[in-house]
This record gives C-alpha cells, structure tokens and sequence, in this order.
C-alpha cells in the first residue's frame, strides 16, 4: 500500500476521501493547509499526491511544482472543479498523472490511483535494473589483469563519455558486446536504449527494414508503419555486430547516418533526424575487406574513429586463472545447493594450456558444463573434456624437449592421423597433406626407424 498526501481546503471532502483510502489499506496524511502540505512533501517515503487546484494561498500548481521538484515519479493527481479544466490541462503539462473533476466520484479517484502507483513502481523497477546493469557492466567486472587486456581497460575508460563512433575488432567470443555495452552504460546514455543487432544474422532486405524502418505498404507484407532499430535507439546507443556482412546498399545508407545522423525509412519520402552513438564490430579486417572490395573505405573512416582491438585469450593466457575462478562463481551461483569446486592444479595448468579457439566465450562453457557435471570438491584431469585434457600433452612436450623434437612429434601425431584416415592409403594420404609420394615415404622410414610405426602404417607398408 501507499503513502499518499491530500490536499483540500474543502474539509468535509477532505474527511470522506481520507477515510475512504484509508479503508483500501493506504497511509494518508490529509491537511486541508497548503503551507503544511509543502512540508509534507519534503519528507521521505511519499508516494503520491491528491491536491486541490484552486487554493489560498498557495495553489495546486505550487504544490505539484514542488512534488515534482522533490521526486519527479511522484504520482500527483490534481482535483479540479469544471470551469478550471484548461489550468489543469496545464497542470497536466507540467507533470501531473491526472486530473479529476468535482464533484468528486471516490471510484474514479481509486482507479487512478491504482493505475499511477502501478506506473510509479514500473518506473521504479526500471530505474533498479538500469542500475543492476551499470553496476555490471562496470570496466573492474570484465576480468582480466594482464598487459593487452589492460591496455583496452585504459582506452575504454576515456571514450566511454564521449559520442565517438567505436569500431571494435576481436576473434569470435572475445567479449565484443560485453565491451560495447560497458561503454554504454558508463556514458552518458547509460539511462537511455542499448540496442545490438547481427548484421549477419539477417539478409538484406529484412535487415534494411530491421535497422531504418518502414512505412505502409512499403513492400509485401508491410502493413502497417515500423520504427528502426535506430529509431529505437533515439538518445542511446546502437550495436553493429558483424559490421563487415554488411551489404553494399546497407553500408550505403549506414554512412548517411553517421554523415547526417537520420534514417530514411523503407519507402518513405522523408529522412527522420536520430541521435544514436554507433559502436561497430567485426572479426575481420575492414582494411583487408577495403582492398578487396569487399567494404566502402568512406564508412570505414567513418567507424574507425576509435578503434579497440580485443586480443584473443591464447594472447593473454595469464588472464586465464583468473577467468576460472569468475566463471565457477557464477556457475556456481546458478546451481540449487550451490556446491563449492576447486580446480586441482593439474587442471588448472591443463585450461591454461590449451589454445581456446573459441576464446572467453568458449571458456565460460567450459566451466559451466564442468560445474553441471561435478558432484563438488576438486575437478580432475578426467572431469575435462578431451580435447582439453589432451592439451596437456602438448604441453608437457613443449615444456621437456627442444624445439625440433617438439615439431617432429607434431609431425608424427599428422601423419598417423591421415593414414588413419585413408586407411593406409599412402597416395591419398600424401594428397591431403600437400606433399609428394616421396617425401611422405621419407617420413614413414623416419618413423619406423624411430620405432613409431602404428599398425596401420605397418600395414600400409608391408602391402
């Protein structure tokens, strides 16, 4: 239930509306004095304000000014006799939810009760989130402690406030978004949309109408009127992912936006002014798909204001320990009973060992499917998956021999595979690793000097 105030010179009314909030479980504070009023105002916890418009000598509209002035989601309602309905249309303007006219029905002042403080705890539910989400997306929660990671920490730090378009590079599962929404909810902006969009996930035409808009009857199907995702953005931030899958006809139009910061709807005749902060990403070059063709060097520029370049994590192998233990916390977390694991240190040596093709993203996984599996304690070699624990293997060589014997395992480790794979077909096997027959003779003689030959080998070479 609510706190609210209510305002009235007119005692009698004033008693019957108190009395009658009061029987729906609210808190009412009533004074029939508008000085009182103001002072009421100016304490905490209030949720809403019943005040008469016409009052000596201080008015509705001074007490609403002040509402407003002290919180502006307080919920005001204004209560106004008929011939003063143009002063509160103009209280409306100036930020009441409401205005109803004497003489007074209690059921329509509940129902506009009822539906400004749901509103009002809407707006406050919102007002939480947003600031849950700053509180995630702070620069000190993207784990990371080593030099590269650093350096993107610093750069971050003195763009974020700024409306500078940022063009950020970086492998598949880098944390290209979670940068850009970092960015975002550390400027400006941060009370105003976040919107990502694939550009690859969609084809041209749908992704032209997903990104501008469209109006009636613009195509098959359009029937009815559709604000972009730019639009949708207005006073906040836009996500390009995959800038660089991006269509001639899309890059187009994509740098009038930036030129003169409006979109054109599909079919429309006129241009509707945005003011959105654009951050692009891609995980290719845009200077490599410039030279091909492949981009329009003027958006590039256009992009490229600033440049981040996230490294990939087998760059930043050191960051890795400390990446485990924050994604245990957060798979943990999401378990019922939440049972505690510790990586052993074998394992931990393991994870940092491996290459991780699919960077943090492909960590992260890692982690939350070794916690779904654990029964809790310590997690062992045999709890990994086997192309990680297999890295160790790699690692132990590399740690214990030189480099030739390093790189000639390697070499044995491929060929036996492809002739596993050809069934001991040497030509076949020979074509697929892009040598000659002779050569990979050459190779099998080493190996089966060195005692190394597998049975198939053997086979293929007795036949």
């Amino acid at each position: 239930m609510a706190k609210i105030l209510l305002v009235d010179d007119e005692r009698s009314l004033l008693t019957v509306i108190k009395a009658a909030l009061e029987r729906d479980g609210h808190e009412v504070i009533a004074t029939s004095e508008p000085e009182e009023a103001l002072r009421v105002i100016g304490e905490d916890g209030l949720d809403a304000v019943v005040t008469d418009l016409k009052m000596s000598p201080i008015g509705g509209i001074e007490i609403l000014k002040e509402a407003k002035a002290r919180d502006r989601d307080l919920v005001v309602i204004m209560i106004t006799a008929f011939g003063s309905v143009e002063t509160a249309v103009e209280a409306m303007k100036q930020g009441a939810h409401d205005y109803l006219i004497k003489p007074l029905h209690l059921e329509a002042l509940r129902l506009s009760l009822r539906r400004a403080l749901a509103h009002r705890a809407l707006v406050r539910e919102n007002v939480t989130l947003k600031r849950e989400l700053a509180e995630i997306y702070r620069f000190d929660n993207i784990v990371g402690s080593s030099e590269a990671i650093q350096k993107v920490f610093r750069k971050m730090e003195k763009v974020a406030d700024t409306d500078s378009t940022v063009l950020i590079y970086g492998e598949s599962g880098t944390g290209k978004e979670l940068v850009a929404r970092a960015l975002h909810f550390n400027s400006a902006r941060r009370d105003r949309p976040f919107v990502a969009v694939s550009c690859g996930a969609l084809p041209e035409s749908l992704l032209e109408s997903e990104l501008f808009g469209h109006v009636k009857g613009a195509f098959t199907g359009a029937v009815a009127s559709k604000d972009g995702l730019f639009k949708a953005a207005d006073g906040g931030t836009i996500f390009l992912d995959e800038i660089g899958a991006t269509s001639p006809a899309i890059q187009s139009s994509l740098l009038r936006v930036l030129q003169e910061r409006e979109v054109k709807p599909v079919g429309a005749t006129r241009n509707i002014k945005v003011d959105v902060r654009v951050i692009a990403a891609s995980n290719e070059r845009l200077e490599e798909m410039i030279e091909r063709g492949a981009f329009r060097e003027d958006l590039y520029y256009r992009l490229s204001v600033i440049p981040i370049d996230l490294p990939p994590l087998r760059e930043r192998k050191e960051d890795i320990p400390l990446l485990v233990e924050h994604f245990i916390r957060k798979a943990v977390a999401k378990r019922e009973g939440g049972l505690a694991i510790k990586m052993s240190s074998e394992v931990l040596k393991l994870l940092t060992a491996y290459d991780w093709p699919g960077n943090v993203r492909e960590l992260e996984n890692a982690i939350e499917r070794i916690a779904a599996l654990s029964d809790g304690g310590l997690v062992m070699r045999e709890h990994l998956p086997e192309k990680i624990a297999m890295a160790g293997d790699d690692f132990e060589n590399a740690e214990t021999r030189n480099l030739k014997a390093f790189v000639q395992e390697k070499e044995r480790t491929h060929i036996r595979r492809v002739l596993e794979e050809t069934g001991g077909d040497k030509k076949a096997a020979a074509k697929l690793m892009g040598i000659d027959l002779a050569t990979l003779y050459r190779k099998i003689d080493r190996l089966r000097a060195n005692g190394n030959e597998t049975r198939r080998e053997k086979e293929a070479n007795d036949s």
